[in-house]
């Protein structure tokens, strides 16, 4: 089995290597430096549909290719996008397949890592920042907070077998919970949830385009968050249910994205 590269190696030059790379939640200046030498020096750069354009940008003399799966839509299986970086690999590219926020954290990152050791063709990780805590972060929450939370959870929203279960086995406010690829889901979430003992009026948040000029930020209690919001389906979303959400109000004026209450609009109005 081909083992990962040492941290701190740097990929042979002449290609036929694989770097597994965060995309962090949008902003190219919270790549990390090892994420932007690995994008300019690629062949070829495999990315998600989360991964926007300014970041694409730094693969100036790569051949970028989407395999996004957003919303149900793949042009590749997974399976064939891990077989297009071993064939890449072994036409001696330098393939770069960029995600998303961290490589590991509901990013598939373990599946295509595995899928490459057992190809035999080298790689490695290179982590990035989670958009799981670096939205809440832009918007002023602290997922943990003295005296009101000291833990976490993260679980992927985009159906209820991905979440019911574990959302169902969390007691009633003994953590935060933040919820990525949810905003489809959000109101049979607030319901399993009341349903399991939180209180109504427990607060919540909803943080679209994190870290991008066009962030929007909601903030209400699970009794709205299923509400319709004004928001595109095509942002990025993430939620975060718990009382750090309070804290937002205080660290607001110091954002460079102030927290804003988003109007309810009915959904006729949005075109959906």
């Amino acid at each position: 089995m081909t083992k990962a590269t040492r941290v701190g190696t740097v990929p042979p030059r002449c290609g036929g290597f694989v770097s597994l790379v965060g995309a962090g939640p949008g902003d190219p200046d919270l790549l990390t430096w090892r994420a932007i030498q690995r994008l300019q020096a690629a062949d070829l750069v495999l990315y998600d549909g989360l991964v926007p354009r300014p970041i694409l940008r730094l693969a100036a003399s790569a051949a970028c290719v989407s395999v996004s799966k957003r919303a149900g839509r793949s042009t590749l299986s997974q399976a064939e996008v891990t077989d297009r970086m071993i064939a890449a690999a072994r036409r001696g590219q330098f393939v770069v397949r960029l995600k998303s926020g961290d490589p590991f954290v509901l990013g598939r990152g373990g599946e295509e890592m595995l899928g490459l050791a057992r190809a035999g063709v080298p790689f490695e990780i290179v982590p990035g920042v989670t958009t799981a805590t670096a939205a809440p972060a832009l918007a002023g929450i602290p997922v943990t907070h003295r005296g009101v939370a000291s833990a976490f959870v993260v679980v992927s929203g985009h159906a209820a077998e991905a979440y019911e279960r574990l959302v169902s086995s969390i007691a009633p406010g003994s953590a935060t919970l933040v919820v990525l690829m949810g905003l489809a889901e959000r109101a049979r979430i607030a319901a399993r949830l009341v349903t399991g003992g939180w209180r109504t009026d427990t607060p919540a948040a909803v943080i679209t385009s994190a870290s991008q000029p066009n962030q929007r930020v909601w903030t209400g209690t699970l009794a709205t968050l299923g509400r319709d919001l004004d928001v595109d389906r095509e942002d990025p979303g993430v939620i975060v249910i718990g009382d750090v959400v309070a804290l937002a109000a205080d660290s607001a004026l110091s954002l460079p994205f102030p927290v804003q209450e988003i109007p309810w609009q009915p959904m006729t109005t949005l075109g959906l």
